[in-house]
């Protein structure tokens, strides 16, 4: 290519790259928030997640979608969505909601059923089923919050279903859970009342989000990784 050679001999060509160059930023990393809370969802794909589905010729696109900054989960085929980070002592935060049925009179009968996945070790080697060994901190319409030790073991946490019923908010509304998970011990909280505690031998892995039979959405996932 025949470069143009401005007035003072720098080629046009040198000079466009230099001004690619100096304008060029590279994208500007999360910040925590006022409350020190890092985003680890982005909004717009799933950088930094992978997707674990219980039928392996299943195509992760179509249980797992993006729309208006939140996750659509279609609830089937059974898997979870997982961080390829691996967290210890942090905060999880999140918003979650399960989209309410038309002819649904009741809350109490909704069995529309999900959950968060913390301390995930070896995510794809199944100890239930598909679950991995990790905590998962129920996300089931009717007892929400709840702790579930995989492979299950009794007498590790306590749930006090009664602060989970005052606490969640009608089907079809959005609710906040968050979750502290500090050297093996767990609390998650609905919307700032805590509904359960307990603890077991993990202290480190990833999180996930489960993909178990109904439609949930969720968005707003944050983590403030403590020392």
């Amino acid at each position: 290519m025949r470069f143009i050679t401005l007035r003072h001999g720098l080629p046009l060509g040198t000079l466009l790259v230099c001004l690619v160059a100096f304008n060029f930023t590279p994208a500007a990393e999360e910040k925590p928030d006022k409350d020190g809370f890092t985003p680890i969802f982005n909004g717009k794909d799933f950088t930094g997640w992978k997707m674990h589905l219980e039928d392996k010729k299943a195509d992760p696109a179509k249980t797992w979608t993006i729309k208006e900054e939140t996750i659509i989960c279609t609830g089937r085929p059974a898997g979870f969505l997982y961080t390829e980070k691996s967290f210890k002592n942090c905060v999880i935060r999140y918003d979650w909601r399960f989209p309410r049925p038309k002819d649904l009179t009741d809350d109490d009968k909704f069995d529309g059923n999900s959950g968060c996945l913390v301390y995930i070790n070896d995510p794809e080697k199944g100890v239930i089923g598909v679950w991995p060994n990790c905590v998962e901190v129920q996300g089931m319409n009717k007892r929400h919050g709840e702790l579930l030790f995989i492979p299950r073991k009794p007498g590790e946490g306590k749930y006090d279903i009664k602060a989970r019923d005052k606490a969640v908010n009608k089907v079809g509304e959005w609710n906040t859970t968050e979750i502290l998970c500090q050297e093996g011990a767990i609390t998650a909280k609905i919307n700032g009342t805590e509904v359960s505690s307990g603890k077991g031998p993990l202290t480190e892995g990833m999180i996930g989000f489960q993909s178990e039979g109904a439609e949930v959405h969720f968005r707003n996932i944050k983590v403030k990784e403590l020392k």
